[in-house]
C-alpha cells in the first residue's frame, strides 16, 4: 500500500488531501514518524523518522496521530479483494503482502491485468496500491 496510514488519514480528512500529513507520534517528545503521505515526503520526511527531525523539515505538515482500529478496518477490505483473486495471499503487515498470481488453468490471467485489477478495485476503497 502506498503511505497507507497517512492515506487513510486523508480518506477520512478530505480537508488534509494534498497537504503533507504525518502520521506518528509527537513532536515535541520522542515519537517516531509511522507514515508520511507523498506530499510529507517531498519535504524529506520517512517512516521511522525522529518526530522532532519531522517537523523541523515539514513544519507546515498536519500531525494526525494513529488510528490503528481504522488502518485494520481499510486493510481487511483491501485483503478481501486480495483474496477474491487468489488464496494464496502472504501477509507481512497491515498494508503489506506476497501473492501468487501464477497464471493457471482456473485462473489462465496475465499477472500484470490482476495487478491493474487490484489497483482499480482497492482505488475505489479510496486509497492507492
Amino acid at each position: 500500500m502506498d503511505a497507507f496510514f497517512a492515506s487513510v488519514e486523508q480518506l477520512d480528512h478530505p480537508e488534509w488531501r494534498g497537504k503533507p500529513v504525518i502520521v506518528g507520534g509527537s513532536p515535541d517528545g520522542r515519537g517516531v514518524v509511522s507514515a508520511a503521505s507523498y506530499e510529507a515526503r517531498v519535504f524529506g520526511v520517512r517512516s521511522a523518522m525522529p518526530s522532532a527531525r519531522a517537523a523541523a523539515i515539514c513544519p507546515n505538515a498536519i500531525w494526525a496521530q494513529p488510528h490503528f482500529d481504522r488502518y485494520h478496518e481499510i486493510s481487511q477490505a483491501v485483503f478481501t479483494i486480495f483474496r477474491d483473486v487468489t488464496p494464496h495471499v502472504q501477509p507481512v503487515s497491515v498494508d503489506e503482502a506476497f501473492l501468487d498470481v501464477s497464471p493457471t488453468v482456473s485462473r489462465p490471467e496475465d499477472p500484470m491485468d490482476l495487478a491493474r485489477s487490484f489497483q482499480t478495485r482497492v482505488d475505489a476503497l479510496g486509497v492507492t496500491c
